[in-house]
């Protein structure tokens, strides 16, 4: 999942901060059991878990940072 979000386009990138767990480590653990994952891969966009056990196509990945980013932004 982590080459899927590196290898997105540069304006997409500009927008976005990237956290990648080791669920070897405590913190991963912790902070799949905080999202309510249940397997893997899992991505979640603002804290909320969005895809589970799937790699979303490139297209509806960057579709929904947009989406995200402009309600986000809207007025600003």
């Amino acid at each position: 999942m982590a080459e899927s979000v590196k290898v997105l386009p540069e304006e997409i990138q500009d927008i976005i901060n990237v956290h990648e767990w080791d669920m070897r480590t405590r913190e991963g653990v912790q902070r799949f059991r905080e999202l309510k994952a249940k397997s893997l891969p899992s991505v979640a966009l603002d804290g909320e878990l969005v895809w589970e056990s799937l790699i979303p196509m490139q297209e509806e990945l960057i579709a929904e940072i947009r989406q995200r980013f402009e309600e986000k932004n809207q007025g600003v």
